[in-house]
């Protein structure tokens, strides 16, 4: 190849989108929690997978799906129904224990903290791949990135 088609043969190559890589992040905070404990008894601990954890498993393979779908309105809104599933469900198994047992003998787990935090991460992801995308492409380092010596 000659010096000009060379030039020519470099692709542009996009950034990674910052909305995605958040949700990424997501994802693997809900899959993480969905099998850790919820709830921490003086007993013993009640694992995420026996319960609403499964939800939660299941919502974080459709926010997985919206880190790899490239059209960007259907990702978000897989992404809204992951972060909406991640942050309900935990919410909801608090305010039942409160409703059965108050705060007497139990705490939540880090599966339940995990979870609610990919939710809300989630959630960021989501309100982030509704807006408008970054538009920036890298084809090496810029001009401006260099310094000159006098």
């Amino acid at each position: 190849m000659s010096g000009a088609t060379a030039a020519s043969a470099v692709r542009a190559r996009r950034r990674p989108d910052p909305a995605r890589r958040r949700l990424a992040g997501a994802v693997t905070m809900v899959l993480l929690g969905s099998f850790l404990p919820w709830i921490d008894t003086a007993v013993g601990s009640v694992s995420g997978a026996r319960g609403a954890g499964l939800w939660t498993f299941y919502a974080a393979m459709l926010g997985l799906a919206a880190v790899l779908i490239p059209l960007r309105r259907v990702a978000a809104v897989h992404a809204t129904v992951f972060a909406a599933t991640a942050v309900v469900v935990p919410v909801w198994q608090v305010l039942h224990l409160l409703t059965l047992v108050g705060m007497n003998g139990w705490v939540p787990g880090p599966g339940l903290v995990l979870v609610l935090g990919g939710g809300v991460l989630g959630a960021t992801a989501a309100a982030q791949l509704f807006g408008p995308a970054a538009t920036t492409t890298s084809t090496g380092p810029s001009s401006s990135s260099r310094t000159s010596r006098d």
